[in-house]
């Protein structure tokens, strides 16, 4: 069994149960063993899961150096279309009651589109927009050249394939600093 109580905004406490004995903790009148732990609940994470439930995507989040500006930006999953007025309007209502009651200190809460140009952030991403234009930035260089414009091509093996106009390449994913959309004006 597994209980969790909410100690404050950013910790939960998450007593876990074992049945031989760890070193730390105390027993319980029936031989059982418990351990005491603080967890850490983390803002993305807790965006993730209320947006998640709400039906749409988190595509990325930003805070201002203080943290009092809170940007959320945020994609439709299933439906189809663009994201509208009414659905930020949904997201920001239940965030905002969300980070009350978890007691989250911010100022201004925004919530957007991710627009034209969206990042990728995630494997799922560049799988998802495969046949796409992309820029995207390596942190570490890769045959000398930091920068990549091409089509992207999606995932394979866990690393990012790409047509630039040298060819074909694959970029380890977690080598990728940012990458973006290249918006498309016709």
């Amino acid at each position: 069994w597994r209980v969790s109580i909410y100690v404050s905004a950013k910790t939960r406490y998450n007593p876990t149960v074992f049945s031989a004995r760890p070193r730390g903790g105390s027993y319980f009148g029936d031989g059982r063993f418990a351990h005491f732990s603080f967890v850490d609940m983390d803002l993305h994470e807790l965006l993730d899961k209320t947006v998640s439930g709400l039906g749409y995507e988190l595509v990325d989040v930003e805070q201002s150096p203080r943290g009092r500006v809170l940007r959320v930006f945020i994609d439709r999953v299933a439906k189809a279309g663009n994201i509208d007025i009414e659905d930020c309007t949904l997201v920001s209502s239940q965030l905002s009651r969300v980070l009350t009651v978890e007691n989250v200190e911010y100022d201004r809460l925004e919530i957007s589109s991710p627009g034209l140009d969206r990042v990728l952030k995630k494997l799922a991403d560049f799988e998802r927009f495969a046949g796409s234009d992309i820029n995207l930035r390596l942190r570490l260089p890769m045959a000398g050249r930091r920068n990549f414009n091409g089509v992207l091509l999606g995932v394979h093996d866990g690393r990012v394939r790409l047509t630039v106009d040298t060819g074909e390449v694959e970029l380890e994913f977690g080598n990728i600093d940012k990458a973006r959309l290249v918006p498309k004006f016709d």
